[in-house]
């Protein structure tokens, strides 16, 4: 039917292009956030890349809630606002034919959600914690960027290198400031590698240097020049475990392990699927608008409805997780209440010709008291 294929191939166009945007917008500003923890030392800078693979992963079933449920709005608007609305009406299309094309192309994002939020956010969120673990893990030294002062994780020390001497892991012209009560201990030498005793505890092993301790100024500060250095840095490293949280956890170990922090997590995970498919049916009739009135208060009031739904969604799932609410309580009455706010907004729009609907009746109110002060006039 012409009706049918237009739509999808309108909604299919519009998804694409809203998809595009929001994804665009995302991925910039976790470039710019990470870039940030890379240049302070937090992340390293060869998993920067990898960082903003996992935290797009991470927002895309958001993303895609939002693409389905603004396609949707924007497509029914323009229907309405040029004028097209009508004459699918005068053809015999009803609202409700809107139903069937609108689940063609909603349930392969609802279906794509799901996967999503079940299955790669966790992957995603555990792969972001073991990078992160694994960077805070390594040694102080294998951290610093050639030319760049970094921090201890201790933060009693400070770290300079010039550069790394070829590919034996040691690195050359080395700066490292350590601070105590009684005074500074400056340490430079022409080369620095990391070594593991066979207990686990690391070392620094310079080579080559002076030591300077105490304050210059005063009778006890020393210079002291090495052929070979030792400094102790941190004792075995624990076992990486990555992030800890119901976040990270896959859905089967959320079911095996029903505790309050799991219960909530699962709620938020079969909420998205839900918000998906039921704002898409929203944006229908939601979509109605006054041909001679511009379409962007249409926009404002969805984004106020996702923020509204997205909001109470998380306030559940936080009650669930504190042990407020149980969870056979708590996953279905905010989306049964959504389904019955659409079907209420469609029967409203089905309703608009009829002459039994309020509109209706008070336009042939208002009709019946202008004709009746024309007469006595």
């Amino acid at each position: 039917m012409i009706f049918k294929r237009a739509l999808r191939r309108e909604l299919v166009s519009v998804a694409g292009a809203v998809f595009m945007t929001l994804f665009t917008i995302t991925l910039t500003v976790m470039l710019i956030k990470i870039l940030g923890q890379a240049a302070k030392g937090k992340v390293a800078s060869a998993d920067v890349v990898a960082l903003i693979g996992f935290s797009a992963l991470n927002y895309l079933p958001i993303i895609l809630i939002l693409t389905g449920f603004i396609s949707v709005l924007l497509v029914v608007t323009r229907t309405y606002q040029d004028s097209e609305m009508v004459v699918w009406f005068a053809s015999g299309i009803s609202l409700s034919d809107w139903l069937r094309p609108v689940l063609g192309f909603a349930l392969p994002i609802v279906i794509l959600t799901g996967l999503l939020s079940f299955y790669a956010t966790p992957w995603a969120y555990r792969q972001s914690a073991e990078y992160r673990e694994r960077f805070q893990k390594r040694e102080d030294l294998s951290k610093v960027s050639p030319g760049k002062f970094q921090e201890s994780s201790s933060g009693q020390r400070v770290f300079f290198v010039e550069g790394e001497a070829g590919d034996s892991g040691k690195v050359k012209n080395v700066f490292i400031n350590t601070f105590r009560q009684t005074g500074d201990s400056i340490v430079v030498s022409k080369e620095g590698v990391m070594e593991t005793d066979e207990k686990g505890d690391r070392y620094v092993v310079l080579e080559n240097g002076q030591r300077y301790d105490g304050i210059p100024s005063q009778s006890d500060f020393r210079i002291m020049e090495f052929e070979k250095y030792t400094i102790f840095v941190a004792s075995k490293t624990n076992i990486l475990l990555g992030d800890p949280s119901s976040r990270a956890l896959p859905t089967l170990l959320l079911l095996k392990d029903p505790n309050r922090l799991n219960r909530g997590e699962l709620l938020w995970r079969l909420a998205t699927p839900l918000m998906c498919l039921i704002l898409m049916m929203l944006a229908i009739p939601l979509g109605f608008v006054n041909p001679r009135v511009g379409r962007s208060i249409n926009l404002i009031i969805a984004l106020l409805l996702y923020v509204t739904y997205s909001n109470l969604v998380s306030f559940l799932q936080a009650s669930v997780a504190q042990g407020k609410f149980k969870f056979g309580l708590a996953w279905w009455p905010m989306h049964l209440f959504v389904a019955v706010v659409v079907v209420l907004l469609f029967m409203w729009r089905l309703g608009v010709n009829s002459r039994y609907h309020p509109m209706v009746i008070w336009s042939s109110f208002k009709h019946k008291r202008i004709s009746k002060a024309a007469r006595h006039s």
